[in-house]
């Protein structure tokens, strides 16, 4: 999908100031209602925009050990250990990957014996083989796309 220099600027405006209505956003934008709210509906229907609930802190709902966990799952086994650990309600990412195990899941946990718990639930279901856990010690970079918006409106533009 071919984002334009207005898109661009939508997205920012959506990214920066989330809570802001259609109606000012038009406004900020200098351009009709109905322009932008048919822009809004474009990015998602193409899946640019893929939500517009809140972000929500693990850390501040207590659970700040952030880890990350991969899994290598016996072969053949893929979706029923994805579907299993969906379960996992301190899991909040998986993904299948290339590399080194099968599996790579971000998983939150109100503290190290309550991380080694959950590790220990990943390791006894049927079709895990081994895990590897590395801890994060800190955010360098928070999650962002904006940088990623930005650098797509310039190519747009050149």
């Amino acid at each position: 999908m071919a984002v334009d220099g207005l898109d661009t600027r939508i997205l920012r405006l959506l990214l920066e100031q989330p809570r802001t209505s259609v109606r000012e956003y038009a406004r900020m934008l200098g351009v009709a209602r109905g322009t932008l709210q048919a822009r809004l509906d474009r990015l998602e229907r193409e899946g640019v925009i893929t939500g517009t609930g809140p972000s929500l802190s693990p850390a501040a709902l207590g659970h700040p050990v952030l880890a990350f966990v991969h899994i290598e799952v016996t072969q053949g086994h893929l979706d029923e250990v994805g579907d299993a650990l969906a379960a996992v309600p301190e899991i909040i990412e998986a993904f299948s990957i290339t590399g080194g195990g099968d599996l790579l899941t971000r998983v939150v946990a109100r503290d190290n014996a309550h991380l080694e718990d959950v590790i220990q639930a990943l390791i006894s279901m049927p079709g895990v083989v081994r895990t590897r856990t590395e801890v994060a010690l800190r955010e360098r970079v928070p999650h962002r796309v904006l940088p990623l918006v930005e650098s797509i409106g310039r190519a747009t533009r050149s």
